[in-house]
Formats: C-alpha cells, sequence, structure tokens
C-alpha cells in the first residue's frame, strides 16, 4: 500500500538528483539501506583509499612518514 509523506522542496530536489530512473521507494530504500551497513560498518571499503587523490592528505602522509622514520624500538 502506498502512502504519502512531505517531505521539503530541497530534499526533492536531491532525491531527484539521485535518482535517475529509479523510483522515490528504491532510492529512499538504498540510502536506509546504506546507512544500516555504515552503522554496521560492513561497508567500510567503500571508503578505502578514499583519500589518496586530496593534496591535504598527501601533505599528511609525508609529515607522518617522516614522523615514522625517527621511530625506533626504545621508545615501545
Amino acid at each position: 500500500m502506498a502512502k504519502t509523506i512531505m517531505i521539503s522542496n530541497e530534499l526533492y530536489k536531491e532525491l531527484k538528483k539521485i535518482k535517475k530512473e529509479n523510483s522515490f521507494t528504491e532510492v529512499i530504500k538504498d540510502l536506509l539501506d546504506r546507512t544500516q551497513k555504515i552503522k554496521k560498518g560492513s561497508d567500510l571499503l567503500n571508503c578505502f583509499g578514499i583519500l589518496k587523490k586530496d593534496k591535504e592528505w598527501e601533505e599528511i602522509d609525508k609529515d607522518l612518514k617522516i614522523g615514522w622514520k625517527t621511530w625506533s624500538k626504545r621508545y615501545a
């Protein structure tokens, strides 16, 4: 059975952008499924490597490498 819900015009526009050929029901269900996976941590692999092409990450990575080179066993 179909139900009517009220959403803001802004949210409607966002949903319409991502829906493409899918129905609004499919889009909302997919978003809810993704939210549940994220809460469970099972979708963590989608985030792996996401910062690889980020300039800020390159600076952080460079600083970390310098820091790790100065690390020695006596600190452990």
